[in-house]
């Protein structure tokens, strides 16, 4: 449940990490290392995390609308019931990853990978 809004985190190796609830909304993530990070309920609304790698990050239920995930390696990611609305997704590789239930709405998937993705219900 940490706060750390608006926190320059680019580049950090965050693997593994457990930020369940934490408050990243603005934050700059580019090009972090988030790979299996519990991010469960996570605000990340407006984060900048292009590029970064989420590979198997647990995403339920975190507030992603507006962020930058461009290119980011989501596989394997968790974001059941998570927030993607009017996130940018361009060429992001979501294979493998659970979407289920996640709302999508305005969300750019341009070029963006989804073999095997769960998107039921998203």
């Amino acid at each position: 449940d940490a706060n750390i809004e608006g926190a320059k985190l680019n580049g950090a190796d965050l693997r593994d990490a457990n930020i369940e609830g934490a408050k990243l909304n603005g934050a700059d993530l580019r090009d972090a290392n988030l790979g299996g990070a519990n991010l469960w309920d996570a605000d990340l609304r407006d984060a900048n995390l292009g590029g970064a790698n989420l590979r198997d990050a647990d995403l339920r239920d975190a507030n992603l609308g507006g962020a930058n995930l461009r290119y980011a390696n989501l596989n394997g990611a968790d974001l059941e019931d998570a927030n993607l609305a009017g996130a940018d997704l361009e060429g992001a590789n979501l294979g493998d990853a659970n979407l289920a239930g996640a709302d999508l709405e305005g969300a750019n998937l341009g070029d963006a990978k989804l073999d095997g993705a769960n998107i039921e219900d998203a």
